[in-house]
């Protein structure tokens, strides 16, 4: 369930902030054929933090029926708060999701102990597996691995996504967790690096923009072929980078609405990328634009 090329989607949106459903169906099925291995619903990139609860949920029924089994369906359930947490687990593991993303509690910034009570109290509720979400730069604490390691003896706390993009912490996880936990990279431009160390896959911003390349890299990285992978991945650096010149998912929407596949509404407080950006966000994707088809999903 959880390797190669998964998939951080974005929540389409009209100008109004009003989500866009017909496009929803289309960038679900688009996924389907570019052979994403997973998608996570309501995520970072997916503006989890300006999503109500209603809207979740109709985007998890939504998306279950349409992938029909054909690709892992995560859903989102992190909150700062733990009693808000563990309803959201209960709730959308009756909503036949096959796993939970759960963000560690940002802005109150747990301890250690802390963080490992919050995570015990969410899987007691889930019915569901759980990857553990680790992204110190949106929430203000880092997980350690100790802390994961702790976590992965629990039943249902089967993975990891971690953001912190650096080697020594990727072999720090596989080293201290069981064989069968799955470390999943947080970070597209460090990712096929991570595979090299034990990582399976990778959670992916870039693949909303280019789903086959994600997947041909992710592939290339778990066959160890070494130097496909490192082709693929020079080639879609600038993109990985691009991506990120402003707060995920405002470079992400603008590329994807130059591209025809989606309008690029965002909620308050993100606002549209900055002019003095956009000729870097274009340029990376016209040199990217050779590895996967942009635009077949706006038919599909």
């Amino acid at each position: 369930m959880f390797s190669g090329s998964l998939v951080a989607i974005v929540t389409p949106m009209h100008p109004d902030g009003a989500i866009d459903w017909p496009v929803w169906e289309r960038l679900l099925a688009r996924h389907l054929s570019a052979g994403t291995s997973g998608i996570v619903v309501g995520g970072t990139t997916g503006e989890s933090a300006t999503l109500t609860d209603a809207e979740l949920l109709a985007l998890v029924e939504r998306a279950r029926m349409r992938l029909g089994g054909r690709a892992a369906l995560i859903a989102g359930a992190g909150s700062s708060s733990t009693a808000v947490a563990v309803e959201r687990a209960r709730r959308l593991s009756a909503a036949g999701v096959d796993a939970l993303l759960v963000v560690t509690p940002a802005y109150n910034k747990p301890t250690q102990e802390g963080l490992y009570r919050h995570f015990e109290a969410v899987a007691a509720a889930a019915a569901v597996p759980i990857v553990l979400y680790n992204v110190p730069s949106r929430t203000a604490v880092d997980m350690l691995p100790a802390t994961v390691a702790r976590l992965a003896k629990l039943p249902r706390i089967v993975a990891v996504k971690e953001a912190v993009a650096t080697m020594d912490r990727v072999r720090e996880l596989v080293a201290l967790t069981p064989k069968d936990f799955v470390v999943l990279s947080g970070d597209d431009g460090t990712a096929a690096a991570a595979i090299a160390h034990g990582a399976k896959g990778v959670i992916s911003v870039t693949a909303n923009v280019v789903p086959e390349a994600m997947v041909q890299l992710m592939t290339a990285a778990l066959r160890g072929e070494r130097e496909n992978a490192l082709r693929l991945d020079a080639s879609l650096r600038a993109l990985h980078e691009a991506l990120f010149v402003e707060a995920n998912p405002i470079p992400l929407k603008w590329a994807m609405s130059q591209r025809g596949l989606i309008e690029g509404g965002l909620r308050l407080p993100l606002t549209e990328l900055s002019e003095g950006f956009q000729g870097r966000v274009r340029a990376a994707l016209e040199a990217a634009e050779g590895l996967a088809p942009l635009t077949q999903a706006k038919s599909a």
